[in-house]
């Protein structure tokens, strides 16, 4: 039987070698290089949908029930290009050191519980998507210490103007108002919820990835056979339909708690005082009834519908990209 386990292991590596590679057998330096370079690509790329999606949810934008691609080419008539690039600045160059940290926690704790669930007995899906699921959670437990002042900074920036903030000269300027009206704390606006929210959808979505991937690969008969191993195109094809999935169910349950956490972050006042997630959620019942909490809700589907699917090739093209040289 030890033979046999050893052999399936075996044929497992070799066919899949490029579809799921661990922490020790990349190059650091090379994974957090291109890491940088990439996923700043990405963000440009996708950074536009964040900002409309930003402003529909903004009381008073007058934007919130206009349909995603009206606000978009309103954005453009009326500020340009860099208006719908509105804060890009502070969120990549702030991004890079939350990047470094984000996926040396997800790589380290998704390989710690690859080996403490090894001895168990649980099919081998299970077992992926427990260690990718843990791992997400990890990541954005830790993450969330550095991106919410970082959100909140770049949030500011792509909703001046509008009625109820605060205006700001750039991003500095922005943490100074911030920090002497509200002290510390005030670039912390949303942490909890931020926390309490997205480390729950991030464990689904890295466990819903991780398991998906292997049941996919095994269903395609892949694993089993040392001469039978994906192509490129079969990698990228699977991985993206996973990413894509998992981004947009992610997006359906989270827009409510999206919506709340965003306006938490942005507004200074509603009438009545600072806000505060309770204040922030009867403002919107009074607004809009329940639909006032899908507001921007097409714009974040398409952010991280598109998210997942780039989100997850563009990672792990890196890390194929990262892979230690043989000596």
């Amino acid at each position: 039987m030890a033979v046999e386990t050893e052999s399936v292991t075996a044929r497992d590596l070799a066919a899949l070698a490029d579809t799921d590679i661990n922490w020790h057998r990349l190059d650091k330096t090379k994974f957090h290089i291109i890491g940088a370079i990439l996923f700043t690509a990405q963000t440009a790329l996708l950074h536009p949908t964040a900002v409309v999606k930003t402003r529909m949810q903004v009381a008073g934008s007058g934007l919130s029930h206009m349909r995603g691609i009206s606000v978009f080419r309103q954005i453009l008539k009326s500020d340009g290009i860099p208006g719908i690039y509105r804060g890009f600045g502070t969120s990549a160059v702030g991004s890079l050191p939350g990047r470094v940290l984000a996926l040396t926690s997800l790589e380290l704790s998704k390989d710690m519980m690859l080996k403490y669930t090894e001895p168990l007995n649980m099919p081998e899906a299970t077992r992926v998507g427990i260690a990718n699921g843990v791992a997400g959670m990890v990541s954005n437990l830790v993450s969330c210490v550095y991106f919410v002042p970082l959100e909140v900074t770049s949030q500011r920036l792509m909703v001046q103007g509008l009625p109820g903030t605060t205006f700001c000269n750039g991003s500095f300027d922005v943490v100074r108002k911030v920090i002497k009206s509200e002290g510390f704390r005030g670039m912390y606006r949303g942490f909890g919820l931020t926390a309490v929210t997205q480390s729950p959808a991030s464990a689904l979505w890295w466990g819903a990835y991780g398991a998906a991937q292997h049941i996919i690969w095994r269903s395609l008969d892949y694993g089993d056979n040392t001469e039978n191993k994906p192509s490129h195109m079969e990698m990228v094809t699977v991985q993206a339909a996973a990413g894509m999935l998992a981004g947009a169910c992610s997006s359906v349950i989270t827009t409510p708690l999206d919506t709340v956490k965003t306006r938490l972050q942005v507004m200074d006042d509603y009438g009545v005082g600072r806000p505060s997630v309770m204040k922030t959620t009867k403002t919107l019942l009074q607004e809009d009834g329940w639909r006032g909490f899908y507001r921007g809700f097409g714009p974040r589907f398409l952010n991280m519908s598109l998210y997942g699917t780039t989100m997850i090739v563009t990672y792990e093209l890196i890390k194929r990209l990262s892979i230690k040289q043989a000596r």
